[in-house]
């Protein structure tokens, strides 16, 4: 190993941290042909937190992103020794995760969807097979288990040493007891590190330095949302009941895992209340560290697991072990350029799974930095998705409590933390609060999901139809039938002013904003590619003022990602959504409620759909904007946050007479998808374009010279072979929620991105991708039998090109008097 008498003043590529992600980082980097990588590791590699990683190697993992990492990841390490000469120590063992409850059986059923999708071999097995293939488990409350044959076992510091031996062949630089101290900035970038040896200039770094990458970042002003905290694993004596070869075994409803190791098993825990570590800061000099166990707080989480192994209760243990590991605040590991610091990646934040991922990691970061995009879809994991707050001491004390445990809860729909609520507010929560609202959250927002009325104002979760739908239902009726006001006030808003708004806006959406003021243009941003990195609505204000909105999960990635393409221009971007409280008046009498309160005409000639005015609304000048999420007649009313209670009021006085019926996400959710309404994040994404995704309408094909353009021409000209279709599950047994796989005729041919109960339709209603032979002619979506698996079954389904809502948009642009016009399919 290099010392640091070698240390350079200059690297293309400096990467920060030794342990298995940041070695995978400059392994890919220096394999992908970057010819100056440069690793600097502060003490020895895997001295932070990888030396004691138990080695448990996953496949099939919550998501689609993830799966494709820890697949890669695998086959990465069972190539390793024969390219290097450096045995990683994989063994592919197998795996189950074993169920003792009805919910966890269910979940595990669902699992198998995306495994299939995703090529995982997977299958259910009863108790007495899961008993088989690991005879030391107890099988009084076993419900059965998912057996997963390819994945296993690796040794994390072997592993680490392989990919620091194959960086080296392929001309890496690694530095070792070399501390970096701070990042190096000028003119807003990140152009390299200091370390006690000297500066050194870079033109990318990257930040995977573990638990210590969130007080590096926040001295820079990144975002770095991650807390360590304790993790606890026991080694039992030999036990000479043990077979020689087992998988290894998750237990998820006893918050622990089971290991073969050496003649012993290796009993880890993930438990529901964690304790946070190093709260004030990670001491500098912890390598291969341990911590005091607390043994008041491990030894009730022990007898547990014991439980499921009853011969452990009466046998010695030869290690226990307490070490730190760092969490996020929403158990996603942090990826990506700093949107304030550009040159600064982060790869950071693993959530005790940095092994099974950093192979997959290494090689989409690597990728990201060479290719100035990431090569597959990271969006779940993006660091823009974090708000400063996030990264504060307080919040993450709090949640880290709970997310270290959120691997092995139930992964229910609709599952809602504890922990660190009540963050950021509306200016109308209170009143929503006393009207019966379930809150939410959202990006730190307190959002109501649902409103109790004489129910339990709590969630109770399940698979199936849950303790809401019904208020669901009498909701979403009001919203169809007569009015429903929702508080939008946490969709972010941004303005773009200045004398090249509207040239500059042109050349990063597809749509064409150069339209009359108070006009409302529904658009995307483009990647190079033609995928969709934001999907938002712009309203022309004036001449030179323009108002995006974008929801809540957006608000940063929106606001860097349009700061950033704008830059060369004379244009200015502000974040203003803390300015406006946002209240939704939505159906068919909305018109006859507002024009109660204001004296502007609301008809469809004076105040058409999707333009804006600023109107009087009692003692306020609001700006509204008639436009929908769910479908029907409807108004957005901007309103300044000071305003938002009195005109709050007044809608809720004067709505007596209309049946007006205050309205939650989950409403939202569920009007949108039966008129076919997209969401970012689930429908749509960097992966996806327009095209497929359905809103070729909302491209300025006469434009020129939009982002994306070039890749949208060819795929226009080419004809898309996947699109993104509705169906209709009309089984009152069904409830689908997301990642089913979609058949025809017996073949698989896509997956759901979406999918809700719509009460109008009386079906599930859901969106999904679907390949398309023959350019997706009719034939094709008439002929044959649809089905929808979820797991248990298949479920018999409706196809259909057009929403089951209100095709023609009827409702939404509904006649002078306000009656509903809702035409179903």
């Amino acid at each position: 190993m290099e010392s640091e008498m070698d240390l350079p003043t200059r690297a293309q590529v400096v990467v920060v941290g030794g342990g298995v992600v940041g070695v995978s980082v400059a392994y890919h980097l220096a394999r992908g042909g970057v010819t100056d990588v440069l690793l600097l590791e502060r003490d020895r590699l895997t001295s932070g937190t990888t030396w004691h990683a138990a080695g448990l190697m996953a496949q099939l993992r919550a998501s689609e992103t993830l799966t494709r990492l820890a697949s890669r990841s695998l086959e990465l390490y069972g190539r390793l020794e024969e390219e290097t000469g450096q045995a990683t120590g994989l063994r592919r063992t197998g795996a189950i995760t074993v169920a003792s409850s009805d919910g966890r059986m269910e979940e595990l059923t669902r699992a198998t969807t995306l495994a299939r999708r995703m090529g995982v071999e997977a299958h259910l097995i009863g108790p007495d097979e899961t008993v088989d293939l690991f005879p030391v488990l107890d099988r009084r409350d076993l419900r059965g288990g998912l057996w997963l044959p390819n994945e296993g076992v690796c040794n994390a510091v072997d592993a680490t040493m392989a990919l620091a031996a194959g960086a080296r062949q392929n001309g890496a630089r690694i530095l070792e007891r070399v501390p970096v101290t701070g990042l190096i900035e000028r003119r807003g970038r990140c152009v390299g590190v200091s370390t006690e040896q000297g500066d050194i200039e870079a033109d990318t770094v990257v930040l995977a330095a573990g638990m210590w990458s969130r007080e590096i970042a926040s001295r820079h002003g990144v975002t770095v949302p991650l807390q360590a905290a304790e993790h606890y694993y026991v080694v039992t004596e030999p036990l000479p009941e043990l077979p020689s070869e087992l998988p290894y075994v998750r237990d998820p409803d006893r918050y622990a895992y089971f290991k073969p190791e050496g003649k012993g098993l290796l009993v880890g825990l993930f438990e529901p209340v964690a304790k946070p570590w190093g709260v004030d800061g990670i001491p500098r000099n912890f390598s291969f560290g341990r911590i005091e166990p607390d043994l008041e707080h491990l030894q009730p989480l022990l007898e547990n697991a014991f439980e499921r192994a009853p011969l452990l209760h009466d046998r010695g243990l030869r290690l226990l072990f307490a070490g730190p590991e760092s969490f996020t605040c929403d158990d996603r590991c942090v990826l990506g350029e700093a949107p304030s610091l550009p040159g600064l990646f982060v790869a950071a934040g693993f959530n005790s799974i940095g092994l099974q991922l950093a192979g997959g990691v290494g090689e989409a970061l690597a990728g990201w930095i060479v290719d100035g995009h990431p090569a597959m879809d990271l969006l779940e994991l993006d660091i823009t998705r974090f708000h400063p707050f996030q990264a504060t001491r307080s919040y993450l004390r709090e949640r880290t409590v709970e997310t270290l445990g959120l691997p092995y809860q139930i992964h229910w729909p609709f599952f809602q933390n504890r922990t660190a609520r009540g963050i950021r507010h509306s200016p109308l929560h209170a009143r929503l609060a006393e009207n019966g609202a379930v809150f939410g959250e959202l990006a730190g927002w307190e959002r109501a999901n649902w409103f109790a009325g004489d129910g339990p104002a709590e969630y109770e979760y399940s698979f199936g139809r849950q303790n809401w739908f019904e208020r669901n239902r009498i909701e979403h009726e009001a919203v169809r039938q007569t009015v429903g006001l929702f508080d939008q006030t946490s969709f972010a808003k941004l303005l773009v002013q200045g004398p090249d708004a509207e040239s500059a806006l042109n050349r990063v959406v597809a749509n064409n904003v150069a339209v009359p003021v108070g006009r409302i243009v529904y658009t995307q941003a483009l990647n190079e590619r033609a995928g969709i990195e934001a999907d938002v609505t712009i309203t022309r204000l004036d001449e030179e003022s323009f108002m995006i909105v974008t929801p809540p999960t957006s608000q940063l990635k929106d606001f860097h990602y349009f700061r950033s393409h704008l830059r060369d221009s004379r244009t200015v971007v502000t974040d203003v959504t803390s300015a406006f409280a946002t209240i939704a008046l939505m159906g068919p009498r909305s018109r006859e409620l507002l024009s109660c309160l204001t004296d502007t005409p609301l008809g469809n000639e004076s105040f058409p759909f999707s333009t804006s005015q600023e109107m009087q609304l009692g003692p306020a000048i609001v700006r509204a904007l008639r436009v929908t999420y769910v479908g029907e007649l409807g108004w957005e009313l901007y309103v300044p946050t000071e305003f938002a209670c009195v005109v709050f009021d007044q809608l809720m006085s004067v709505g007596r007479d209309f049946d007006l019926r205050l309205c939650g996400y989950h409403t939202m959710n569920s009007c949108r998808l039966e008129k076919g309404y997209r969401h970012f994040g689930h429908d749509m994404g960097p992966e996806d374009s327009p095209l497929e995704a359905g809103l070729g309408f909302a491209v300025a094909w006469g434009k020129a010279g939009f982002i994306g353009r070039e890749a949208l021409e060819r795929q226009r000209s080419e004809g898309v072979r996947r699109r993104l279709l509705h169906f209709a599950v009309r089984d009152p047994e069904a409830m689908l929620h997301h990642e089913e796989l979609i058949y025809r005729s017996g073949e698989r041919v896509g997956y759901v991105t979406s999918a809700m109960w719509g009460h109008t339709v009386d079906a599930v209603v859901a969106l999904g991708y679907v390949d398309l032979p023959d350019h997706g002619d009719e034939d094709f979506l008439a002929g044959g039998d649809w089905e929808i698996d979820a797991g248990r079954r298949r479920f018999a389904a409706e196809v259909s090109a057009k929403p089951f809502y209100d095709p023609a948009s009827l409702a939404v642009k509904a006649i002078e008097t306000g009656e509903a016009v809702a035409a179903t399919t």
